[in-house]
């Protein structure tokens, strides 16, 4: 509890700390379930708007920040317990934020707008106006999608944080085998082919909600491509160098994770980590 409302009150100043917060209701989720999950929750919650009241003097956005910050990595710490696949726990949290674009544009179907005044307020004065405007004009369409994903990385990597400790403590090289075997259903994949096919031939507001939907499922994708990049590079001679590299360029180069998405979504049908092992035998040698 107290790691975790701590640790949110920093994360308003270095918001990736934000992930080992939620990683530590997730831990607790995970091993203990989800009525003790709940209560760390419970309390977390509490003691970080006591913590808000007294430095910041504000605790209802602290609780508000508390709950959206937690409440989804528990619910989805809950369903990897039960169901003991981390790709459903993956595809239910790409759901979470596919239902979230959906509700906000049926709410305020001009959320672009919305966006367009949001971003102008955070350009330089002197920053060259035709330019910028053009940018903010292109992006603000795209930024529901963009900020949805950009929370669901961060409740996955939550996920993922936790449960890695759950397998030091318990189960080691347990998440490792978790996450290499990441996949999805080919029936999901066509699926999202087929919203940015409609997203290509459309247009209005179905074109706009179909391209933010497709930016969620690129969270997806980029999970997945990165499994199966993973196995096939670590099958390598020079596997123990190039894997760690592989991951340094996704860190530095984010356009590099577009290949890496393509690959999880090809994955669907061509499963290159069983062709992979299919050319070792069980004690590693290859045939």
């Amino acid at each position: 509890m107290i790691v975790a409302s701590t640790l949110a009150l920093v994360s308003l100043i270095m918001p990736p700390v934000s992930i080992v917060s939620s990683a530590s209701v997730a831990l607790v989720t995970l091993r203990r379930g989800a009525v003790e999950g709940l209560i760390v929750l419970g309390c977390s919650t509490a003691i970080a708007g006591a913590l808000g009241f007294v430095l910041l003097g504000n605790y209802q956005f602290v609780l508000l920040y508390g709950m959206v910050l937690w409440a989804p990595v528990w619910l989805i710490s809950i369903i990897l317990r039960e169901g003991r696949y981390l790709s459903l726990a993956v595809e239910i949290a790409v759901l979470l934020g596919v239902l979230g674009v959906v509700g906000l544009y049926l709410y305020n179907a001009e959320l672009a707008a919305m966006w367009k005044t949001i971003l102008s307020q955070m350009v330089p004065p002197n920053a060259p106006v035709e330019d910028i405007q053009h940018t903010l004009d292109v992006l603000s369409h795209y930024m529901t999608g963009i900020v949805a994903a950009a929370s669901v990385f961060g409740l996955l990597f939550g996920l993922f944080l936790g449960r890695w400790w759950q397998a030091l403590l318990y189960n080691p090289g347990g998440f490792r085998q978790e996450f290499l075997s990441l996949n999805t259903h080919p029936r999901l994949a066509i699926g999202s082919i087929l919203v940015v096919v409609i997203a290509s031939l459309s247009s209005g507001v179905i074109s706009e909600v179909s391209w933010n939907i497709a930016i969620l499922l690129f969270v997806l994708y980029t999970f997945i491509g990165t499994a199966v990049l993973h196995t096939v590079f670590a099958a390598m001679k020079m596997g123990r160098y190039i894997v760690p590299m592989f991951y340094v360029t996704m860190f530095l180069i984010p356009h590099a994770m577009l290949p890496v998405a393509i690959v999880g979504l090809s994955d669907a049908w061509m499963n290159l980590r069983k062709k992979i092992s299919n050319q070792h035998t069980p004690d590693g040698v290859e045939k």
